[in-house]
């Protein structure tokens, strides 16, 4: 087993090498360093939050993982919130 994490732990690496430099902009010599904006929350984005925070403890207090319901605490509670933020996501590359 230590030979697969070794060697994923390999290719990870050499991925980020690969990868990660072609996703940062090259500064040009003319630019400005300047501050990134503060993202600010919308109404919607800041409701969309609370509402995932809020499935989450209902589905736990309703399941009670701990008392051995974890599959149906997964399944109720972690993939309808991992599932609608995917899809957020997924929509949001769209408008941009």
């Amino acid at each position: 087993m230590t030979g697969i994490s070794e060697i994923l732990i390999l290719v990870l690496l050499i991925l980020c090498i690969l990868i990660v430099p072609r996703m940062m902009k090259p500064k040009t010599q003319g630019q400005k360093k300047t501050r990134p904006a503060a993202r600010v929350f919308t109404m919607k984005m800041r409701f969309a939050i609370v509402l995932s925070a809020a499935d989450i403890i209902v589905s736990a207090l309703w399941t009670k993982p701990w008392q051995g319901q974890m599959s149906l605490f997964i399944v109720l509670g972690i993939l309808p919130v991992a599932l609608g933020w995917s899809l957020f996501w997924i929509f949001s590359a769209q408008k941009k």
